[in-house]
């Protein structure tokens, strides 16, 4: 069975490094379990560390997860959702006033204050109120709310339209912050400037000092910024592997022989003519991942596969029947493996 191999001291030294790092600046940060589905054992290792929030999309892996951390809802709510919201979770990311109304009646049900992290979309397209249209008018509506507390405000960039953190861009949430505080008298406890794509302006020093919150899942986990993908000195790229079989090792022609039509999965695949191959069948395939964001070692190259094959071309000629090849993953394919329930899971104390 293939499996994704988590090296649990590893990503114990990511936590640590990066978030020594935002608080040696005095910003908090949320540290996002999606990737790996909450998975205890990490979140074991989270809760050991100075990380003040734990933040999830998916309200399953919220309630599952124990901490004494409070809990991020991070994708915005559903209004059919929102009982669910107030009783799991401390904290949710909203942008619209209806849903928040319907959270405050929630909470009321329940005698519970529900924090609220009001989002801005300051050009990225995702989530959040268009900047160019935000009144005032809003936070006095959220403010007449007695179950919901304005905790803050936030935006997320590089995830929709791939907008890169820089001053000028974050200065369109300076001046939202400024406009609520001033004209209600506020202080926002926190202002979550986005996700790993924040860190080469961390690095820099040149990210504002009013971003004291970053939500971090990627670099956790892959050891990279979100921004360019670059790997973050001092942090391991390596905290997940996949592991899978050879199955099937021949030396087979590099073009198929015949008419060819569509593959399986109804495309048109084009081929070269490389002549003869030493070709590799490993067991996983399309059904687990996209094969493509696979990380392959030196003297391995993906060609391609199935549902359940993937197929290699080996320059490498120690490979034998049997042998194991070990991936290294991108965020993507990492979010599939994990949610893929025929891909095993072991755990390395390294």
């Amino acid at each position: 069975m293939p499996s994704i191999h988590i090296y649990l001291k590893r990503f114990e030294r990511n936590l640590r490094f990066l978030t020594n790092l935002l608080h040696a600046e005095d910003r908090s940060v949320m540290a996002v379990s999606k990737v790996f589905l909450a998975d205890s054992k990490l979140i074991d290792i989270i809760n050991q560390t100075e990380i003040e929030y734990i933040a999830d999309s998916r309200i399953e892996n919220l309630r599952k997860i124990q901490t004494d951390k409070p809990k991020v809802m991070l994708r915005i709510p559903a209004i059919s959702e929102v009982n669910d919201i107030v009783e799991v979770c401390d904290i949710s990311l909203n942008s619209e006033y209806k849903t928040i109304e319907s959270l405050n009646q929630a909470s009321e049900k329940i005698g519970k204050i529900h924090k609220i992290i009001l989002m801005f979309d300051i050009g990225d397209l995702r989530e959040g109120i268009y900047y160019k249209d935000f009144e005032l008018n809003l936070i006095k509506k959220i403010q007449n709310l007695s179950f919901i507390e304005l905790y803050g405000i936030g935006t997320n960039l590089t995830c929709y339209g791939g907008v890169i953190p820089t001053k000028e861009t974050y200065e369109k949430l300076i001046q939202i912050k400024e406009q609520i505080e001033l004209r209600f008298g506020l202080t926002l406890k926190v202002i979550s400037g986005g996700n790993s794509s924040a860190i080469p302006m961390l690095k820099r020093h040149e990210l504002s000092p009013f971003i004291n919150n970053l939500r971090i899942g990627e670099a956790y986990v892959l050891g990279r910024e979100t921004a360019y993908g670059t790997h973050i000195e001092g942090m391991a790229d390596d905290v997940f592997t996949l592991q899978t079989e050879i199955v099937e090792l021949k030396d087979k022609p590099s073009y198929p022989e015949g008419e060819l039509g569509l593959d399986a999965f109804g495309k048109k695949v084009e081929f070269v003519d490389r002549g003869m191959m030493r070709r590799a069948i490993c067991n996983v395939g399309k059904q687990d991942v996209d094969l493509f964001e696979l990380i392959p070692p030196d003297g391995v190259e993906i060609l391609g596969g199935s549902s359940d094959h993937l197929i290699l071309n080996l320059s490498n000629k120690t490979y034998k029947l049997g042998d194991t090849i070990e991936f290294k993953l991108t965020y993507r394919s990492l979010l599939s493996l994990m949610t893929s329930p025929y891909i095993g899971r072991v755990y390395e104390e390294l």
